[in-house]
């Protein structure tokens, strides 16, 4: 479209430099690099990956997994940069270049479509098709059975959840392309299509991970085998009310910004304190669930300072066992680990944990920022949503991290994947 001078002055210089569309594919591929650097340091600390979310095992002559995830996010990094190159010698910063030229940054985000949906042989086929086909599940909802997969479903869920802000930036960069008289390389028109498309699509990924919590809530009642081990299924109601906490705040966000008296009957004022206390309770939820249930840690268990652990050590007695958590360990081996840990732990020191622990609270808390009258503002600006999507991917990144490792060390000590998550996870507490 032509440069309107009444729409140019609100194009602002971080749009000018990286619009919509690019920000979109940037924090795609940065989220192909970073599993990239998940799977490698995993690999590095002999954290099996692949057997935990039950993908073929690779030949001898293969490469590993991480080094063909860095080969796919090299390739699709590539046509980023060059796009952004013609992109730039095009429009010099100029607005009305910009807004005419953004069939550039929306061809790419086709092109990238297509690199997930191409079978070329050498992007990675099996990889990819493995990707779609469990999208395909869990895009409805879905979740495997323990042994195809589960821990797989339930990781891509979960990655789902911290995109979902994206998500709405590529419906919102789509709509505008497609929209007559707009360009998605415009301010973004979060209300394009409708004031409740966007967090509609935004709440898609809570509603999947709320699904498949419901689901496996029910194979554990439905389970005829059940025992008092496996627990009746509590662990996941839980889980299923952390992720419903996510929908009051999406619709408050929603109502503040289209905000009408006389549709809400509540103040700007009364608005703002509903939506403080909705996102406030979801966020401190959620990472209680990090720390607790999803990485197992002992940070909230009252008596999280009286267990004991040991290294394992090569030298032990042959009639005694090596494993520190059996009862038959000797106690003069045993000794407190951490606070706020657990017994067994792959990742070095501890202050890796408690650095994991303060960066997780922090993201999750990024929305006190509105609470300051200094930078209310600023959660307004573009380059200040781009950089609030961004961490949340990096917080997401972490997440993995200590997720996996938690799921191996469960894996490894309670006998396999068919090992209720009510004993896996520990009880819920009385009180959190």
């Amino acid at each position: 479209m032509d440069g309107d001078p009444a729409v140019e002055p609100e194009l602002d210089s971080f749009s000018l430099i990286l619009p919509l569309p690019y920000r979109v594919a940037f924090i795609l591929i940065l989220g192909v690099w970073a599993w990239g650097v998940n799977l490698h340091y995993l690999y590095l600390l002999k954290i099996d990956v692949p057997s935990l979310i039950k993908y073929s095992s690779r030949t001898s002559s293969s490469l590993p997994h991480h080094q063909r995830t860095y080969a796919l996010a090299t390739t699709i990094t590539g046509p980023l940069l060059i796009s952004l190159f013609f992109f730039w010698t095009l429009t010099r910063g100029i607005p009305s270049a910009v807004l005419s030229w953004d069939i550039i940054p929306q061809s790419y985000l086709f092109l990238l479509c297509l690199f997930f949906l191409v079978p070329y042989k050498r992007l990675s086929p099996h990889g990819r098709f493995r990707f779609l086909t469990t999208l395909k599940r869990v895009s409805i909802g879905g979740i495997a059975e323990a042994q195809d997969g589960k821990f797989g479903d339930i990781l891509l869920a979960d990655v789902l959840t911290s995109y979902s802000k994206v998500l709405g930036d590529l419906f919102v960069s789509l709509c505008m392309f497609l929209s007559s008289g707009k360009s998605s390389t415009d301010k973004p028109d979060r209300g394009c299509g409708g004031q409740y498309i966007v967090p509609i699509i935004i709440s898609i990924p809570s509603m999947i991970r709320l699904r498949q919590c419901l689901i496996e809530y029910k194979r554990v009642r439905d389970n005829p085998q059940k025992t008092a081990g496996t627990g009746w299924g509590g662990q996941h109601l839980a889980n299923a009310l952390k992720y419903s906490s996510a929908f009051p705040v999406i619709i408050l966000s929603a109502l503040q910004r289209g905000y009408d008296p006389n549709k809400i009957g509540l103040s700007e004022t009364g608005l703002f304190r509903l939506w403080l206390l909705t996102v406030f309770l979801n966020s401190f939820y959620s990472f209680y669930w990090d720390v607790a249930k999803d990485w197992d840690l002992t940070l909230f268990s009252p008596s999280s300072s009286h267990h004991s652990y040991a290294p394992i050590s090569p030298s032990f007695p042959s009639s005694l066992s090596s494993d520190p958590l059996s009862p038959s360990f000797p106690a003069r081996h045993q000794h407190p680990y951490p606070y706020g840990l657990r017994p067994r732990t792959h990742f070095h020191t501890p202050q890796i944990y408690y650095t994991a622990i303060v960066i997780d609270l922090l993201l999750r808390c990024t929305w006190s920022l509105k609470l300051s009258p200094h930078l209310d503002h600023w959660n307004d600006l573009e380059g200040s949503i781009f950089v609030m999507e961004l961490a949340e991917v990096v917080r997401r990144w972490v997440w993995i991290f200590f997720r996996v490792e938690a799921e191996w060390v469960r894996v490894k000590s309670g006998g396999g994947a068919g090992i209720g998550d009510e004993m896996l996870l520990g009880p819920l507490p009385s009180r959190m």
